[in-house]
């Protein structure tokens, strides 16, 4: 994979030693026209065809999901990722998470929309031979046809490779006779197409398989009973000598948990994505309330407690929108690279979102738990009513829940991307040796009073940022000294590190849309973007501090101790700014325009 990789090409995980400029990322205030009415169009389908009927939708009425899919099979929504000549629209990588994004607002729907388009769809489009993706994919595309993904097992969640579902050759060689259980399978209930992962005889590693609901030998039980996203099913389904045909295998023999782990980066920065709606749909409800309930003879939105929370969510949604956008262009600028060097489309995808899993393991893990952060406020903005059934906000916290479990949950994504990052700085794929025994080395030697040139837009914020990724290197790279291979067992330190790595990423990257937006807005439209970045920069810093303390006591001892602490004091500096008369700036321009406005 590497070797395809031009050396100019950024890498998953560089930002961390590499400094990027404000052009070198995507915002979405750069999507085009056709982007923009294809957003358009999705938010006029949600409007009609789910906002009138989540009642009933929430009830599993009988079919009425089905019919909606099949809707929004028409409209082309299906088919944003699958490529023309199979019955899709070819759009862009970007395209596919801004569609997410606005369906995100669907609650269910968007749980049913992302299972059948993202690990339904995917996995054939990306590992398929030509002959399945022929059969399957324009089915799949229409809505003809739904899709589910069957991986998760009572004895097998995170652990996904320890699944026990057994296929068996027959004797004649035709079929593989599938035979085990899954289950939380979203989609199943209607499902015609199942996407199972399964062992073949002794093998260590899982196959995948497409199996039709028309080959028999598929069993359900009834709908589970869930705490949110009510109107999505889920079921558990049971494989009793189901007979597949060899030449409904997968790609190849035990790539299986391969294809599982590459679609699953797909799943997360989509969903990352996904849940940008969500929170722009809360905050918008939030907002309406506050300009809308009296107490005290006013508005409650003049109050400085209510102005906190609106301002809140308005800044940790945008840091999560500028993050997800620029990761997803990333991942579409390496494709387009490989695809230039000859690459096949399919696999320039898969190796491009490879690259970048440590980002998409950020995305999904901000999201969620943004979108956490957005509904519970959302409630106690609402106050009584929030916890009413009838009003909105209900529903939008039991729905949300799930976006930190599904698609791997948010401690293992933690682990992951952390050990993502050490073991390509092992194998020189990330360059992150040097700098981390620079920071070392500057640990003990005397600070530097060195003058920032504060004419250039943002110097002093990125000076701050420059600082907190010496502080994630100082931890990271004590922790990697001290533990080595061992390190793995240190789930603590790992996910201190990983929030340490989470809160630069989202900084930086709202840092630099907010510069960017500077450069195309005149300074009095681009004020409070560039306002909402340096709060959550303000924010970021204590964070990564106390993170950072946490990992310390953990790692050392004595002077060493001090001497690290010392550092993270250092790396951690920042001229304190008023953030409550920011947040207050912020919010009053939320309740003139009566919703999320950025």
């Amino acid at each position: 994979m590497e070797a395809s990789i031009s050396k100019k090409a950024k890498k998953g995980g560089e930002f961390l030693i590499k400094e990027t400029e404000a052009s070198q990322i995507f915002i979405p205030e750069e999507f085009t026209e056709e982007q923009n009415m294809m957003a358009q169009a999705t938010k006029d389908f949600i409007e009609t065809e789910i906002a009138p009927k989540v009642e009933e939708i929430d009830s599993l009425k009988d079919g009425l999901m089905r019919s909606i899919l099949n809707k929004a099979g028409e409209l082309g929504l299906l088919g944003i990722s699958i490529p023309e000549e199979y019955g899709g629209l070819g759009m862009s990588f970007n395209t596919s998470m801004l569609i997410a994004d606005v369906i995100g607002s669907a609650g269910s729907f968007s749980t049913t929309y992302g299972a059948h388009t993202g690990i339904g769809t995917l996995p054939i489009l990306y590992y398929g031979n030509e002959d399945q993706k022929k059969k399957y994919l324009p089915k799949l595309a229409s809505g003809e046809w739904a899709a589910c993904y069957c991986l998760t097992e009572p004895d097998a969640g995170s652990d996904a490779n320890s699944g026990k579902t057994k296929a068996e050759l027959t004797e004649d060689g035709k079929f593989y006779k599938i035979n085990g259980q899954k289950m939380w399978i979203s989609n199943a209930g209607f499902a015609d197409l199942f996407i199972v992962f399964a062992k073949i005889e002794d093998d260590k590693n899982l196959t995948a398989f497409i199996i039709e609901k028309s080959f028999g030998g598929i069993t359900m039980n009834d709908e589970e009973k869930k705490m949110g996203i009510k109107g999505s099913s889920t079921r558990q389904v049971f494989f009793n000598d189901c007979m597949v045909p060899v030449e409904n295998m997968l790609s190849t023999r035990e790539n299986g948990f391969k294809i599982a782990v590459n679609i699953l980066n797909i799943g997360r920065i989509k969903l990352g994505a996904g849940v940008i709606g969500g929170c722009k749909e809360v905050a918008s409800l939030a907002v309406n309330y506050s300009n809308e309930r009296k107490q005290f003879g006013t508005s409650i939105g003049t109050f400085g407690a209510i102005k906190q929370k609106l301002a809140n969510m308005a800044i940790r949604t945008f840091a999560t929108e500028s993050a997800a956008y620029r990761a997803g262009q990333d991942i579409e600028d390496l494709i387009d690279e490989l695809m230039d060097g000859g690459m096949d489309e399919n696999e320039a995808k898969l190796k491009a979102t490879e690259q970048f899993a440590i980002e998409c393991a950020i995305i999904k893990i901000h999201g969620s738990e943004v979108l956490d952060y957005v509904v519970d406020e959302g409630v106690q903005t609402y106050g009584g009513m929030g916890f009413s059934a009838d009003a909105p906000m209900e529903r939008a916290y039991r729905d949300a829940r799930i976006s930190r479990i599904y698609e791997g949950t948010n401690e293992i994504n933690r682990m992951l991307l952390v050990g993502m990052a050490l073991k390509r700085a092992m194998k020189g794929e990330l360059e992150m040796m040097e700098p981390a025994m620079a920071v070392a080395k500057e640990l003990t030697s005397i600070p530097s009073f060195a003058t920032i040139d504060k004419s250039a837009p943002f110097a002093e914020e990125k000076e701050v940022l420059k600082n907190l990724k010496k502080a994630i290197l100082m931890v990271a790279g004590k922790a990697a000294q001290k533990f080595g291979l061992a390190l793995n067992d240190q789930q603590e330190i790992l996910m201190n590190a990983a929030d340490m790595l989470i809160e630069v990423y989202a900084a930086e990257s709202t840092l630099l849309r907010a510069e960017k937006i500077m450069n195309i807005k005149d300074e009095k439209a681009s004020e409070l973007y560039k306002k909402m970045a340096m709060v959550y920069l303000q924010e970021a810093v204590d964070k990564v501090n106390i993170s950072g303390k946490e990992a310390i006591a953990a790692i050392a001892t004595g002077d060493e101790q001090k001497v690290m602490l010392m550092g993270l004091k250092r790396f951690t500096k920042i001229n304190l700014l008023n953030i409550h008369e920011l947040r207050r700036e912020i919010a009053d321009h939320m309740l003139e325009k009566n919703e999320y406005p950025f």
